[in-house]
């Protein structure tokens, strides 16, 4: 057989076949392109900076991200010895999105469920974080500069409180009558604390609690001023190294619980730890009262400005007391309104009825519909010309407001706020004061002046009707529908899933950090919403309180915090707290740092922290990986032992746990 050649009368057939296949080869690539460029089906991601997403698809999880292939390329190219190439075009930028603001725990479709799990801390000891140099940085495109280590502020720093202790802003004031004096006066960004506030010297571990109700170190709060003028009303004393404080005050010299008694038996409808759960003791002395309430399931925020008498909420804090720093001045305390169940005044030294009474309309506006306010001083008992005088204006005053002079036995004078608006509607016309607008926010506290008017109750009634301790703690109150945020579901719903995934939560730091072996005493939550970190830690039965932080830049959740029976303070983090150093033994911040650096630089919050947490005491920032590590970086650099933990739900969960330990150091 011959072998097979082609001759030139074959080539046109072979030709053929040529074309034809490589037209099937174009069409097919045709419908190729075409099915994964059209709407039903997703594009090649690296092909395309952004995917459009149609009703009905599960958007990708690469939805707007922006891949550099070239980078990507270039890292597996071994290099050359030639000119790189030019950088690849960014995409520009994606179109600004409306601001949605979420509050709570909510899905990525912003509405929310309590359907979900917490997990446990994972047992076994962590590695810890090694020491790294500070990298602060003043927004995101700013250079960073490394600081590897904050320096000790100046021994005369040791009760340091920047906003009240600002003296150039002090003596810029054009007037001080009105106590601008003790009122904030932040410094300027650049004229602010950049060091670690010293102990004084012999700082020694705090005695728990409820020893230190009776009795606290000396050293601690090395300060006799007290002890030299009011040593005689049975305040406190000094023994050989600590101060003891036998339960007196200036209008209760045989104690406090005698005192807590009096006022019972006076108004027999005041039932401690009942309808009376969140009290105001204003001009505190050393916190005694507030201290003897605690046994009577009452919990009372005690309040007095740094005056001469200026360590009196350091020794309250330091006894395990309740208590800030805080004025009646030109502007409003930083508490919402209807928040305390009884307000008490033993000797506070205000001027009730000065400037037409603007300072009482500031305890009506923080009084509860229905509330008490109880005043213990000489215009009540004194038969002096001025003191009786005194005592018509006060009369004269509270009748104006509405409240109901209830009796004065002794010492004491007793009166109740109204429950609602009848009788500030049915007053003469032109009676002072009058209404405020309509338009006034009584919560809003913020640097807001106050004013001499009457803060309206709400025609719904909300704020009365809370239920009695310990139901309030968990019932929903009727205020949670007015407070100003986006929620796709029922407000009661958001406000039980907050109490049980903070009770979960809580539940595992007992169980495996083992907290109920912790000295937790003084605990401020510093984000605190709803409270339900608050809430959880009494359902634990730690013996311990909990300053409720509601910051400005959220939505304001305080009046729910009252009416829960907890109590809290409005803050922006971007400046100082009201309290002195080394005050808590544990700070809470959850999902707060991540937020604040939009506003202002995070390393200057946390030596804020560091400030005001005590030597031993512990930092919890619970917050999203993406900021950790310059959490981490700067707690290094503060000098805290820093822990980073997961949670059970993995490493590959959003969001991690920092664990800070602040040392003594000296």
């Amino acid at each position: 057989m011959k072998p097979y050649t082609a001759t030139v009368a074959d080539f046109p057939r072979t030709t053929l076949k040529i074309i034809i296949f490589f037209i099937f080869v174009a069409v097919t690539f045709f419908f190729v392109g075409k099915h994964f460029s059209d709407g039903s089906s997703p594009q090649l991601i690296f092909f395309s900076a952004t995917t459009a997403a149609s009703a009905g698809v599960t958007v990708s999880p690469n939805f707007k991200r922006f891949f550099n292939v070239s980078a990507i390329i270039d890292a597996h190219t071994p290099p050359k010895h030639s000119v790189p190439p030019p950088a690849p075009v960014p995409p520009p930028a994606p179109e600004p999105q409306e601001a949605f603001k979420r509050f709570g725990i909510l899905n990525d479709n912003g509405t929310m469920s309590d359907e979900f799990e917490v997990g446990d801390f994972e047992d076994g000891v962590p590695e810890e974080a090694g020491n790294v140099s500070l990298v602060a940085e003043d927004s995101d495109s700013a250079p960073r500069v490394a600081v590897s280590k904050f320096g000790m502020c100046p021994r005369s720093m040791t009760e340091h409180i920047p906003c009240l202790d600002n003296e150039d802003a002090i003596r810029k004031l054009e007037s001080t009558e009105r106590g601008e004096r003790f009122e904030r006066h932040c410094p300027e960004e650049g004229k602010r604390f950049n060091c670690l506030i010293p102990p004084p010297k012999g700082y020694r571990p705090s005695i728990p609690w409820p020893r230190s109700r009776d009795e606290v170190w000396y050293s601690n709060v090395p300060h006799t001023r007290l002890v030299e003028d009011k040593g005689g009303q049975n305040w406190i004393s000094k023994g050989k190294d600590k101060f003891r404080f036998p339960g007196g005050g200036t209008q209760f010299i045989h104690g406090a619980d005698q005192y807590l008694d009096h006022i019972s038996e006076t108004v027999p409808d005041i039932k401690f730890g009942q309808n009376i759960r969140v009290a105001l003791d204003v001009g505190c002395g050393v916190a005694s009262f507030g201290a003897y309430l605690l046994s009577r399931n009452v919990i009372t925020m005690s309040v007095a400005p740094k005056d001469v008498h200026e360590n009196q909420i350091q020794f309250a804090l330091e006894r395990g007391v309740p208590a800030m720093v805080a004025a009646f001045a030109t502007k409003r305390l930083l508490y919402p309104s209807q928040a305390f169940d009884m307000i008490h005044c033993s000797r506070c030294r205000i001027n009730w009825t000065r400037d037409d009474g603007i300072l009482l309309l500031e305890v009506n506006r923080m009084l509860r519909a229905g509330g008490y306010f109880v005043w213990a001083a000489q215009p009540v008992y004194k038969h002096e010309d001025v003191l009786e005088e005194q005592w018509e204006e006060m009369l004269n005053l509270t009748t104006r407001l509405c409240w109901k002079f209830l009796k004065k036995d002794g010492y004491v004078a007793i009166w109740q706020k109204p429950s609602d608006n009848s009788c500030y509607l049915n007053r003469e016309a032109g009676t002072q004061p009058a209404l405020c607008d309509q338009s006034d926010d009584p919560d809003n506290v913020w640097y807001a002046n106050l004013k001499a008017c009457i803060s309206q109750l709400p025609e719904n009634g909300y704020g009365a009707n809370v239920s009695r301790w310990p139901a309030r703690l968990h019932t929903p109150p009727d205020r949670l529908q007015s407070i100003k945020f986006d929620a796709f579901i029922s407000r009661n719903e958001l406000f039980k899933a907050e109490s049980k995934y903070w009770g979960e939560i809580i539940a595992s730091y007992v169980r495996v950090l083992h907290w109920k072996k912790m000295k937790l005493r003084n605990v401020m939550d510093m984000k605190a919403g709803f409270g339900g970190f608050a809430a959880a830690l009494i359902d634990q039965n730690l013996d311990s309180w909990v300053m409720n932080v509601v910051p400005v830049s959220g939505s304001n959740t305080l009046p729910v915090i009252y009416d829960r029976g907890l109590i809290g303070v409005m803050h922006d983090w971007c400046e100082p707290f009201d309290t002195y150093p080394r005050t808590y033994d544990l700070l809470h911040a959850a999902n707060l740092l991540s937020v604040e650096k939009k506003r202002c630089n995070v390393s200057s919050i946390m030596l804020e922290m560091d400030r005001i947490l005590r030597p031993g005491g512990r930092a919890y920032i619970r917050d999203t990986l993406a900021i950790m590590d310059e959490l981490i970086e700067i707690g290094n650099a503060i000098g805290w032992h820093v822990t980073l933990r997961d949670t059970s739900e993995g490493p590959h969960a959003s969001y991690r746990v920092l664990v800070c330990d602040k040392r003594l150091r000296g």
